[in-house]
């Protein structure tokens, strides 16, 4: 038998965004030469909002309670340290998303492109195969963090549009509650 009040508390992975039950995330557009940079993203968004758990991920945004578009704006790579001899030691990868979110009925949620924007160190090697790997690491990590702070910033978002809206309510009858 569990004890009332102990403290304990069954806790998701995620908070829920509001009203919303299904989301569509549509793989980016790519503008930079990196070849499967935008497989990559969409990736790391679907599996986001499959972590947390709260909403449907859905293939047909016209099923959507919420739909994600976006675009890989930037991928940008440049020596971060370099040896006694000026060989590279370490890179720093940039990525810049640009991304849509829209409800059903086409309003546009606001996002911070600041939030959309991280970079992160990754190590050189002699061998470029190895190197080419642990880009690909960096890219798919820096993925991920932007792809958690897209679900953070929705789930803050569309709390404070519920909050609005029951507060600007009209209450029922005449009398205050």
């Amino acid at each position: 038998m569990l004890g009332h009040g102990c403290g304990y508390a069954l806790v998701r992975s995620g908070g829920s965004l509001g009203d919303v039950r299904s989301v569509a995330i549509a793989t980016p557009s790519n503008e930079t030469i990196e070849p499967g940079a935008e497989y990559i993203v969409a990736d790391a968004l679907r599996r986001e909002f499959l972590r947390r758990g709260t909403v449907r991920v859905v293939e047909d945004p016209s099923l959507a309670d919420l739909s994600l578009s976006s675009h890989v704006r930037g991928l940008f790579s440049r020596a971060s340290s370099v040896d006694s001899v000026v060989l590279a030691i370490e890179y720093e990868l940039t990525l810049e998303l640009d991304l849509e979110a829209r409800r059903r009925g086409g309003s546009e949620l606001p996002l911070d492109r600041g939030a959309l924007r991280e970079s992160e160190r990754y190590v050189a090697s002699a061998d470029v195969e190895v190197t080419r790997k642990n880009r690909e690491e960096a890219l798919r990590r820096l993925a991920s963090v932007i792809a958690g702070r897209v679900y953070l910033i929705l789930q803050e978002t569309l709390e404070q549009d519920g909050a609005s809206e029951h507060s600007a309510a009209p209450r029922v009858g005449g009398r205050p509650s």
